[in-house]
């Protein structure tokens, strides 16, 4: 059979989830593009990747894998099928999950997609609620009578007297009341972006929370039980069930990395680009650190807008000054192998050592420096040696590069860990048999500064007619998973089909989830 040759290169800026989606669809659709992607880590999944230390592994996050969208579903179940029968922790503690018939068995196959059940729980006074915050009997009897009254009272003055949306505290206080968001949302988000919601643009909120407010919370509450509900119509934050690699989230990029290469793309990693060759309003190369040039007929890019802008040529003064000042948060994860955690288990999900089932953890206490704890065991037991008897849990923290945490030692940020995991009462010091810290900078792009002109940037980028802006650091847009994914895919429709780059600008920017089927 006659092959074309692919005679047209399409350069990746990153192997990220939007860049090996972009790869891996321009392969799928098209006969004469060859994708070569570029990548500044050794590999690949960006900040969706999985480390591995001594045998266990642990996601820069965890992350989740939920969708509404056909395309990024049937993408995912072609490189890792869904499950046909549960995996060895179900199993073992029979707990109810879905399985696809015919799907493979996790125990005799790593090529396999698990399906998790979803818990997370917001941590606060010493105490789970339910995240996001619901009015159920076990939520007023931690939060006691007199709490649950003024939250009560306050959420119905925010039904009947609106603010003007112009921060994200508005916009929280308009869907929760203003005793709820001071509560669960006020010093929380403080956390996560060292400044306050006040401060924070709105528009954190119209692609992070979206449609859910707390009378969803409740709806929820109340039809889930009886089975009224399902997760395609549910709000993202609500749904019970997600898709998890067996292996870890790098196992899903990593597969993907393979079949690009198998299609007959190109990955090079240890690739840092750092320069642009132009020619008036399009690019002819990229220039690595190391001094190579790659040519190439179409660029995508997923690296930062900052750094993008700063190798570009001929910039306007005031688009690189405002790409120059973007603002970003920086991130760092603790991981802890411990024999044991005293975070006890008060549902009526079975776990090994009756741990808390929780994937994730959001800490609202204020005598703790740590956002998120989340336990890898209910994501996968097999990243984990002895899943049964022992337990691999992380500490998030959010901070600026070269600021105190970000400085501290790999040993100084882990005995700060421990000592926040002993003020918890989560373990003890000799607890803890193995230990690793993780730094990624400019995890998390930022909705405040000079972000309020940021329309001046993607006007002026939409400019140069071989580029194309893709994934969360690419946009500059704070995407889930499956919408820096779905960018990806944009990109090579846009590409294939001469389509307007807003196609690409346009992903997760609908009030309601960007995925629901029309």
């Amino acid at each position: 059979m006659y092959v074309m040759e692919r005679t047209k290169i399409a350069v990746i800026i990153g192997a990220g989830p939007a860049g090996l989606s972009a790869a891996y669809n321009l392969l799928k659709l098209t006969d004469d593009i060859k994708p070569v992607i570029l990548e500044e880590l050794d590999c690949a999944g960006g900040i969706s990747r999985t480390v591995f230390y001594n045998g266990n592994g642990t996601d820069i996050g965890p992350h989740r894998l939920f969708t509404k969208n056909d395309d990024i579903l049937r993408m995912w179940e072609e490189l890792l099928p869904l499950q046909g029968k549960p995996p060895v922790d179900d199993k073992i503690l029979h707990r109810e999950i879905t399985v696809n018939p015919g799907g493979p068995d996790p125990d005799e196959t790593d090529r396999v997609m698990l399906k998790r059940k979803r818990l997370s729980r917001i941590y606060y006074l010493r105490k789970f609620f339910d995240y996001p915050i619901s009015l159920k009997a076990s939520t007023i009897l931690n939060m006691g009578l007199g709490r649950t009254f003024k939250a009560g009272m306050s959420y119905i003055k925010s039904c009947v007297v609106k603010r003007d949306e112009n921060s994200l505290e508005d916009f929280m206080i308009n869907r929760f009341g203003k005793v709820l968001y001071e509560m669960f949302f006020e010093k929380y988000t403080q956390k996560v972006w060292g400044l306050h919601p006040s401060k924070i643009s709105k528009e954190w909120g119209e692609q992070r929370i979206k449609g859910l407010s707390l009378s969803k919370a409740l709806l929820n509450a109340v039809l889930s039980p009886l089975k009224l509900l399902s997760n395609k119509h549910k709000e993202t934050s609500l749904i019970d069930e997600y898709y998890y690699p067996k292996l870890g989230c790098s196992h899903l990029w990593n597969t993907m990395a393979d079949e690009i290469i198998k299609m007959g793309g190109e990955i090079k990693f240890n690739s840092k680009v750092k320069d642009f060759d132009m020619d008036d309003n399009s690019i002819k190369a990229v220039v690595l650190e190391n001094g190579e040039k790659i040519k190439g007929d179409y660029f995508i890019s997923s690296m930062p807008v900052k750094y993008l802008v700063q190798g570009l040529k001929n910039v306007p003064q005031d688009v690189a000054d405002i790409a120059e000042n973007l603002s970003y948060r920086d991130y760092m994860l603790v991981s802890f192998y411990c024999d044991k955690i005293n975070l006890p288990n008060n549902t009526n999900i079975p776990t090994f050592g009756n741990i808390a089932p929780d994937s994730w953890i959001y800490i609202q206490e204020n005598d703790i420096t740590a956002g998120r704890m989340h336990i890898m065991n209910n994501c996968s037991p097999y990243v984990i040696k002895d899943f049964e008897h022992k337990v691999l849990i992380n500490l998030e923290y959010f901070c600026n590069e070269g600021d105190e945490l970000w400085e501290k030692s790999d040993e100084d940020m882990i005995n700060f860990g421990i000592s926040e995991l002993q003020k918890l009462d989560v373990i003890t010091k000799e607890n803890v048999l193995d230990s690793l810290r993780i730094k990624v900078k400019k995890a998390y792009p930022a909705y405040f500064g000079v972000y309020k002109d940021f329309d001046k940037v993607i006007n002026y980028l939409n400019t140069i007619e071989n580029l194309y802006c893709i994934g969360r650091n690419g946009q500059h847009k704070y995407n889930n998973m499956d919408h820096s994914m779905l960018s990806g895919l944009e990109a090579a429709k846009v590409i294939k089909d001469n389509l307007a780059k807003e196609v690409l600008w346009a992903v997760n920017t609908e009030q309601e989830y960007h995925e629901i089927k029309k």
